[in-house]
């Protein structure tokens, strides 16, 4: 690549076969193997992308549509395009990667419509990094354009050589993103089914592509749809209606539309580029933001010992739980309900809240001042559950009685939806929150965008088909789903699961329950799911007796829930994964299998040199019988090394390197 007094040289073809000239302008990854075209005539806007000489995605219009002011997509001037080039190191709070290299060439093309007396200008803006390319709409401040009221955005996708999909179909727009992944060839894909995002796109030639969204803020949330064909954005519209997408004073802008792309499929796991699109941090005092595991009692069906005090949300149950917690270094202890049952007043039936609920008082008995300084005594922080519509009339009176109780943190729950109000609440919430210095995990949810890095006291987030149904569903959740994460909805970020089921049983013996659950898969990839799953509040959800004293438990005291770097050395969409992720000088591994038995080589050469102290977890011949059955090796191991992992049906392996 040729640098010109900091300018990229870009390629400027006249194709003169057009009723209006169409000028294409073409800017390359630093790497150049990704390119980016954008076209322009007088009646549209498009553009096309190419990597490594293929065609990913043939020509794609551009089009957005406002209540007031029309179509933004015919009689368009372009004004001057302007080049920058990217260069930015930052530090993630909680991450999969503690420093981020980002590296990229930006395009700005300014746009004007002709037939608008007022000059409305809308700013084109693309960034193309060496692992994707991702645009946006800017509305900058003008002169007779105060605000917009949008109608349609429609980003297209017109991808080339009919792919393989595996996507997450959705009935609406009210949902909580929770569901069974399909896969099938684009052409299948019924018209008009809102497909949830990140989905994920195999073309010919193992080349990858996922398409997700990054910095959603004051906006709709995306899907995609076929329409004719063509996969088209869909945006979430305001509630009690269809028409209207988002309301914004200027200035004003989109979040990044994302194509995350690679020959790796591993690659796209091991991106940065959604946190490299969002905006920096914006709390200042993050010393109080310590990420970590949390028990999560409402799985287990709040299990205690046979003991002279009586079960429920009192000061000796929270007791028992936070004892646990000091005794195996889990950090957090969270407070749900009990018997159906909230910790908070409420008059509403299934968790639903109630017109007197309260979500700032404990219902009689619970005294939480006491359990918050009794955890705080044994070096536990406490946290809490609530429904949103129970939590969010009262935030900032609620958020100072948490304060001053002493909680760490909260789940908010059952928001359901991703239009741009709740997008809105969900910043809300966060800001708020930080401002008493809690964490916020959010259930219920929908994908996250990078906000992470924004927010950092934003632990994780649901959207995810999880463990939790095993309580209720006939027939619990499969490996074969566990596998479809990584390569979809963990490229988005933080993933909640309610880890951490420590009743492996076969599928053919698995049933429901609503205490002490059971779970398909063995012990060794529940394990590895802890590092598998990017999550920077991982649950502890079993019962303390179900674990202590059990092989493996050991790994999950160990394991850290953010991390200093993350690599994927072998990754195999719908088979298998292998996710190796290091904090400080120590490396922890984990690989999921798929319903099929294999053996795989792992190969260490990743690694730094020297030695390191290995504890690795495995399946055994007896795991297909008893998948709680798994063997626990140490031995000493360098970056020389190639270690077999025999993985059983449904099974995994886990791995700690300590270096020497």
């Amino acid at each position: 690549m040729k640098i010109i007094q900091g300018t990229l040289v870009f390629l400027l073809f006249i194709c003169s076969n057009t009723a209006f000239a169409q000028k294409i302008i073409r800017v390359h990854s630093p790497d150049s193997n990704i390119v980016f075209s954008f076209l322009m005539t007088k009646n549209a806007l498009a553009y096309q992308l190419g990597y490594k000489g293929k065609q990913l995605v043939d020509k794609s219009v551009l089009r957005l549509a406002f209540k007031e002011d029309g179509d933004f997509s015919e009689e368009l001037v372009k004004g001057k395009p302007i080049f920058r080039k990217g260069d930015e190191t930052y530090d993630l709070i909680v991450g999969k990667a503690k420093t981020v290299h980002s590296q990229y060439w930006e395009l700005t093309v300014p746009i004007t419509r002709l037939n608008d007396t007022t000059k409305k200008q809308v700013n084109f803006v693309v960034r193309v990094f060496n692992d994707g390319v991702a645009f946006r709409y800017e509305f900058p401040s003008q002169k007779n354009w105060e605000r917009i009221i949008l109608t349609e955005e429609e980003t297209t996708f017109n991808l080339a050589q009919n792919p393989t999909v595996l996507t997450l179909f959705r009935e609406n727009y009210t949902t909580s993103h929770e569901g069974y992944y399909d896969s099938m060839r684009l052409s299948e894909v019924k018209e008009d089914t809102l497909m949830d995002l990140p989905t994920l796109f195999q073309f010919p030639g193992s080349v990858y592509m996922a398409i997700t969204e990054a910095n959603l803020r004051n906006y709709a949330g995306m899907y995609l749809a076929k329409k004719k064909g063509i996969l088209t954005t869909m945006l979430s519209p305001l509630p009690g209606q269809t028409e209207i997408k988002v309301k914004a004073m200027l200035p004003h802008h989109s979040p990044w539309r994302v194509m995350m792309i690679s020959d790796r499929v591993g690659a796209l796991i091991e991106s940065n580029i959604l946190t490299n699109l969002s905006d920096p941090n914006e709390i200042k005092d993050v010393s109080w933001i310590k990420p970590g595991k949390s028990t999560f009692p409402w799985w287990n069906g709040t299990i205690i010992p046979d003991t002279s005090w009586p079960g429920g949300n009192n000061f000796e149950t929270n007791k028992y739980y936070i004892d646990f917690c000091a005794r195996h270094k889990i950090e957090y202890h969270s407070i749900v309900e009990y018997g159906l049952h909230e910790w908070y007043v409420n008059d509403g039936a299934g968790y639903m809240p109630g017109p007197n609920a309260d979500a700032t008082r404990a219902v009689a008995g619970l005294d939480m001042k006491a359990i918050c300084d009794y955890a705080k005594q044994q070096g536990v922080k406490i946290r809490v559950w609530v429904h949103w519509k129970a939590l969010y009339p009262k935030l900032e009176e609620a958020f100072a009685q948490y304060e001053k109780w002493g909680l760490s943190g909260l789940m908010m729950d059952f928001m359901d939806r991703d239009d741009q109000e709740m997008v809105n609440i969900y910043e809300e919430v966060l800001r708020a929150a930080a401002k008493h210095k809690l964490h916020i995990q959010f259930h219920g949810a929908f994908k996250p965008t990078g906000l992470h890095r924004t927010f950092p006291n934003e632990f994780t987030r649901e959207a995810t088909f999880n463990y939790e149904i095993n309580k209720g569903n006939e027939t619990g959740l499969s490996p074969d789903h566990d596998i479809n994460m990584p390569f979809t909805r963990l490229l988005a970020g933080p993933t909640d699961y309610h880890l951490g089921g420590f009743r492996a049983v076969t599928s053919a013996k698995f049933k429901p329950q609503q205490s002490r659950p059971l779970m398909i898969g063995s012990r060794c990839h529940m394990l590895a799911m802890y590092v598998v799953l990017e999550s920077y509040l991982a649950m502890v959800c079993d019962f303390p007796t179900a674990y202590e004293g059990q092989l493996g438990f050991k790994f999950i005291e160990d394991v850290p829930t953010s991390w200093d770097e993350t690599v994927v050395p072998l990754a195999q969409e719908h088979e298998y994964v292998t996710i190796a992720r290091r904090k400080g000088q120590d490396w922890f591994f984990g690989t999921i299998n798929n319903t099929k038995t294999r053996s795989l080589q792992l190969s260490l050469k990743f690694l730094p040199a020297g030695n390191y102290t290995a504890e690795i977890y495995g399946d055994t011949d007896a795991t297909a019988e008893n998948p709680n059955h798994l063997s626990v090796i140490v031995q000493t191991v360098s970056n020389r090394d190639t270690i077999t992992m025999n993985l059983a049906a449904g099974g995994g392996h886990a791995m700690r390197l300590v270096k020497q």
